[in-house]
């Protein structure tokens, strides 16, 4: 679930706009489960299984299944910090595992990416793989690190939304190569945007 830190204002982000606008089918869902006892915690264990098992399918080559899977896992993501919201279960534990579960997440996939393409003899894919990786996990610590600091973090082109939106086309469409030459760039400029940033933020203090 997500829990919001009272670090510095900053500027409204394109995920805080779909977060709004996807409010009105969110709570409806999320005061259901919450009658039926479904805690925030466990949609955040059920998007990381769904996730673990979108690796799966990508390792083996069916990367549309792979995709549909991992869809899902997003709806569970957004789903556990509307349920926390809407039945007042927010805590600073439940945020931090949260964000624990998602980092798992991303990396179960492209582990399963990895897997693949090192069977199919891709190397280049395996690279690219890397870059993106390294690029999405720098977005994530760069705004953790940030906010430790007293400094909100959450501009730049490629959050986490934009990420997830953009592997899912890749899976669906099985445009490995240049899917993931696109996240690798545009997670790597997006973790240097932030690096800036928070260091002229940190000047002005």
């Amino acid at each position: 679930m997500k829990l919001k830190s009272p670090s510095q204002a900053a500027p409204r982000t394109r995920t805080d706009w779909a977060k709004h606008v996807s409010k009105g089918v969110l709570e409806p869902v999320a005061r259901w489960l919450l009658k039926a006892g479904v805690w925030p915690n466990f949609l955040s264990l059920l998007g990381l299984l769904f996730a673990v098992s979108a690796g799966i399918l990508a390792a083996l080559g069916g990367f549309f299944k792979g995709g549909f899977v991992f869809l899902l896992a997003g709806l569970f993501d957004a789903m556990d910090g509307t349920l926390a919201r809407v039945g007042g279960l927010e805590s600073r534990f439940g945020a931090f595992f949260d964000s624990f579960m998602d980092r798992y997440a991303e990396a179960a996939l492209f582990l399963g990416i990895v897997y693949w393409s090192v069977s199919k003899g891709r190397l280049d894919l395996v690279l690219l793989t890397f870059f993106a990786l390294i690029g999405s996990f720098m977005v994530s610590y760069a705004r953790a690190r940030a906010e430790g600091l007293g400094i909100s973090c959450k501009i730049g082109l490629f959050s986490r939304m934009e990420r997830f939106i953009v592997l899912i086309l890749t899976l669906f469409t099985g445009q490995l190569f240049l899917g993931l030459a696109f996240l690798a760039v545009m997670a790597n400029v997006t973790a240097l945007q932030r690096l800036f940033y928070v260091g002229k933020r940190l000047q002005k203090q």
